[in-house]
């Protein structure tokens, strides 16, 4: 396959094994009307790192790229976002300013309406509280992009069953409770909140209200001619449900995901905006960098010492222990997908998500986007795309996941 794009291997992986790797990448890049990028670190270091295609969609796989994907190419990460989330509720709760067991109402009092008062934040961050969809809708041009307005009526409402008995994917509402739940526990914007606790420190160019001036670098999402979502869902009455939740991904006269007022916005459940290299070096640095496993005292005393700020943007061994144990799993209530949640993490479940290697956590993004570790091994991993493929046709992430697990 003789196809142009950047391929390097940073940590002298074996020539043969990275070469696999590579033809992984390039049998699914001669596919693509989009780009995409792959990236792989560890304990905060490059290992391996692929980036080809367009920025733009083109009329075909062959036609000519205007604007190659590269290391500073930025994209949506849709529900990745939640992952950084759910990073900074454990950051959180190791300063003491959240307490997840806590009830939501103790920080939120309007909340105690509609049967909800003994829900608890780990309700919320492991799709357990029953709220999937926002009901009514804020009114505006944009309802969506109205955190306060979504917060408002999640709060007066009733949920659709008794919180903590089912598990379902709350695709929006997650972030508008979230963003809400960190506004009354901190006084601070969850973008405010990713930048000191992330960005900065870090220095991972991860965004939750992009600047303006950062437009030029973001690539173009659109869904492929069969893009579809829910695809394990065939009951019609929960389709009419999904299409609620969803509504942004299944109406095709919006755009609402290239939108300035998404960029703009602080949509903590799917409007984050970052670099693949940025997404995979912070699920590095949340792997256990001495390789035996999350929460060694030594492994933590390692990562701490390569900070440049050492009291900021690390998780303690104790909160993500608990963030990225078992909190909720079962078959999704609404979408019939096999689920298994941590505190607002994604964990490795019966259908391969995060490839063949467990533990593992992160966060899946709509469309084909994964971001996640695989703790023990000190690994850190980034997909992240512009070209929208429905999860039953998708093989990308999985095929490179399958791969590097024969790496490292």
């Amino acid at each position: 396959m003789d196809l142009d794009f950047e391929s390097h291997n940073d940590g002298g992986l074996p020539p043969a094994g990275f070469a696999g790797l590579r033809e992984v990448f390039a049998r699914h890049l001669a596919a693509a009307q989009g780009g995409m990028a792959f990236c792989v670190y560890r304990s905060g270091e490059p290992l391996a790192r692929f980036y080809g295609g367009s920025t733009n969609r083109r009329a075909a796989p062959s036609a000519e790229v205007e604007e190659a994907w590269s290391p500073k190419t930025m994209a949506v990460m849709f529900s990745g976002t939640k992952g950084v989330v759910a990073t900074v509720a454990a950051m959180l709760v190791d300063r003491g300013l959240l307490d997840v067991r806590k009830r939501v109402a103790e920080y939120w009092p309007e909340f105690a309406a509609g049967g909800k008062e003994a829900v608890t934040v780990s309700q919320l961050l492991s799709h357990t509280v029953g709220l999937p969809y926002v009901d009514p809708e804020p009114e505006g041009d944009d309802p969506q992009l109205d955190n306060q307005g979504n917060a408002r009526a999640l709060a007066a409402q009733a949920p659709l069953w008794e919180p903590g008995s089912k598990v379902a994917y709350h695709a929006a509402t997650y972030g508008y409770l979230m963003t809400e739940v960190f506004g009354r526990a901190t006084g601070k914007p969850v973008g405010q909140l990713i930048a000191e606790l992330i960005r900065e420190p870090l220095g991972l160019e991860i965004y939750l209200g992009l600047p303006e001036e950062l437009d030029p670098r973001v690539a173009t999402v659109f869904r492929s001619d069969s893009y579809a979502i829910s695809t394990y869902l065939q009951d019609p009455e929960r389709r009419k449900i999904v299409e609620r939740m969803y509504r942004n991904l299944v109406d095709p006269d919006k755009d609402s995901f290239n939108s300035i007022g998404m960029r703009r916005g602080e949509m903590s459940a799917g409007g984050g905006i970052g670099t693949a290299d940025a997404m995979a070096s912070l699920y590095s640095r949340l792997a256990d960098p001495a390789g035996g496993g999350i929460g060694t005292a030594d492994a933590m005393a390692s990562l701490y010492s390569r900070l440049a700020d050492p009291a900021g943007g690390v998780v303690s061994p104790a909160a993500l222990a608990d963030a990225t144990t078992t909190w909720s799993e079962g078959v999704d209530a609404i979408n019939d997908r096999p689920l298994r949640f941590g505190l607002g993490y994604e964990l490795a479940d019966p259908i391969g998500t995060y490839g063949p290697v467990a533990p593992a956590f992160g966060h899946s993004g709509a469309g084909g986007g994964l971001h996640g570790a695989w703790p023990g091994k000190n690994v850190g991993f980034s997909f992240l795309t512009n070209e929208m493929l429905a999860e039953n046709q998708d093989r990308r992430a999985k095929d490179l996941l399958a791969e590097l697990a024969k790496l490292v």
